[in-house]
């Protein structure tokens, strides 16, 4: 039995797992920073030739159609499903959550009347949190997975919230019938491929004063992609298959049909005690969380399956704190329609 096997069914202290994940990220940086600027250039021509984003379907398995239960035993009270960020201040997932959402708020420019698309919504987050407060707007939410459809639908019945409409769409078939003021999109764009084709129809659908903001988790540097036909690739198997790491520099390169206005770059201590924060929370609703894994994926896998969930939330807070946050961040953008 290899070390994954081992770790998968539960035989490996955290301590062990910890320092075979920093060793494992020690490696990939070693590979990226060697890599040279012709292999650099050669991914770049594999996003444009890429569909605007693939193994959607292989995504939504991975995370997006898992019952809502089990993320309510582990994320915080907005289901908020990607980096919250943590000030000095801060002392719980609750409030990081809300400082997060605050944030999106301020740099997104939010104002009443705006028509707002949420672009890969998630479990409703920022929408089931700013529709509220902007009662004179009018937010679409979109998501691939009907399971979140169907959970944001009715989160907004029970709380009276009457102008945030959800569909159920892959990005790659999305067309909507009217045009926005603002779009938000957080930890969505890491699983398309083809920006410049991506962000031509994302124009499309901008008034021509419009704002786009766009939180991605990205690499300093680098930007590389998930493969997994790699048998060492864990993390793109189980977890990431089709997706990508973007570099901060990589989505405002892509600039012909939008232009960045601002950028902000966050350091990985916020994603790492976020998925800490997650991995607490699981283990604290163990035997919750159990019971629906035996609904999910059967009582005999639902053990396996535990200790993955742990192994991934393990990979993302080494990954994002390996050197005290500084190679791999959050990346924040705004964007406006070129015209």
């Amino acid at each position: 039995m290899n070390a994954i096997k081992f770790a998968e069914n539960g035989h490996l202290p955290y301590w062990l797992l910890r320092f075979g994940i920093r060793q494992r990220v020690g490696k990939k940086l070693s590979i990226e920073t060697s890599k040279t600027t012709e292999e650099r250039n050669a991914f770049l021509e594999r996003l444009r030739e890429s569909p605007i984003a693939q193994d959607t379907e292989k995504a939504n398995e991975q995370h997006y159609e898992v019952p809502a239960a089990f993320y309510k035993f582990v994320l915080g009270p907005n289901l908020k499903y990607s980096c919250s960020y943590w000030p000095s201040d801060c002392q719980s997932l609750a409030a990081a959550e809300e400082a997060a959402l605050k944030q999106i708020e301020d740099r997104a420019q939010l104002t009443d009347h705006q028509k707002v698309l949420d672009l890969g919504c998630g479990w409703g987050s920022f929408s089931l949190w700013a529709a509220p407060r902007y009662p004179n707007a009018n937010f679409l939410a979109v998501s691939n997975s009907h399971s979140q459809a169907t959970h944001i639908r009715e989160q907004a019945t029970s709380r009276g919230i009457d102008n945030l409409k959800v569909v159920t769409c892959d990005v790659n078939k999305f067309s909507p019938d009217m045009v926005f003021d603002r779009i938000v999109s957080v930890e969505m764009l890491e699983h398309a491929r083809n920006y410049e084709k991506l962000f031509q129809r994302i124009s499309s659908w901008m008034h021509d004063d419009a704002k786009m903001f766009i939180h991605v988790f990205s690499h300093r540097r680098y930007a590389y992609d998930y493969d997994s036909n790699n048998p060492k690739e864990w993390m793109a198997r189980q977890f990431f298959t089709g997706g990508i790491m973007p570099s901060h520099d990589l989505l405002p390169s892509f600039d012909q049909h939008l232009k960045q206005d601002a950028s902000w770059l966050l350091d990985g201590t916020n994603y790492q005690k976020t998925a800490e924060a997650w991995l607490d929370n699981m283990n604290q609703n163990e035997a919750e969380v159990k019971s629906v894994f035996d609904a999910v994926y059967g009582p005999k896998n639902s053990k396996q399956w535990m200790w993955r969930w742990r192994l991934f939330f393990l990979a993302c807070s080494e990954l994002f704190g390996y050197k005290d946050g500084l190679e791999w961040g959050v990346s924040h953008y705004v964007f406006s329609k070129r015209i």
